[in-house]
């Protein structure tokens, strides 16, 4: 893949890293961008890398109700100044988490939230799957790292696409910001009721209508 001006320039904007690590991290990754910041990260060039351990202790709590109240999302994202708290572009970003939220059902913030138990048991499905379908041992263990890392994709949130633009996942969206604002940007917790959860219902497709009442379909 050519690694043009424009490809280069979205990297640095994600990242804030110079001109030239962009180009070699594009170089390195097949100009793939995701695998471009992950290089840059690893060098330490990205700036929100470095921003990444700084204290955040300002920010906004914030919230989403579905029309009717059948799901309601609080959630804590945080920054490093009360200026940026108002920052219309922090404000929108939180807006805008509480609604993913509130359509893609994440259970837990980041893999290492991800219970021992709950892990034990995807693997030994994903394992056992593999071998009943004749793979070879060392095989069907790639198998499981494959599908431990998209059982990460649909319960994490920050390995979530993004429901505004799904090429992105959750994490780069907030990389992006911080690139821009220049803090450290995180989100520390959150948390998802649906009405009638746990209790023997009829099933609704409540993310389709949150996506289509937003307008997102």
């Amino acid at each position: 893949m050519a690694i043009t001006a424009a490809l280069v320039n979205e990297l640095r904007q994600k990242t804030g890293a110079g001109m030239m690590d962009c180009k070699k991290a594009l170089e390195e990754s097949a100009g793939d961008i995701e695998k471009a910041v992950e290089v840059l990260r690893k060098k330490g060039l990205s700036a929100a890398a470095k921003k990444a351990g700084r204290i955040a202790t300002e920010g906004a709590v914030g919230s989403y109700i579905h029309m009717g109240g059948k799901i309601g999302v609080l959630l804590e994202v945080n920054c490093e100044t009360d200026f940026t708290s108002q920052n219309e572009l922090f404000q929108t970003l939180v807006k805008d988490i509480a609604l993913h939220i509130a359509a893609n059902k994440p259970q837990y913030l980041v893999p290492e939230e991800v219970p021992a138990e709950i892990l034990e048991k995807e693997k030994e499905i994903a394992r056992d799957q593999a071998l009943q379908s004749g793979k070879p041992a060392a095989v069907a263990e790639k198998i499981v790292e494959g599908k431990i890392a998209k059982f990460y994709d649909e319960v994490c949130l920050l390995n979530q696409q993004f429901l505004k633009d799904p090429d992105k996942k959750v994490s780069a969206v907030l990389q992006e910001l911080v690139a821009k604002i220049g803090e450290n940007i995180k989100v520390r917790r959150f948390v998802r009721w649906e009405l009638g959860e746990g209790l023997e219902k009829k099933t609704n497709d409540f993310a389709a209508e949150v996506a289509a009442q937003a307008g997102l379909n």
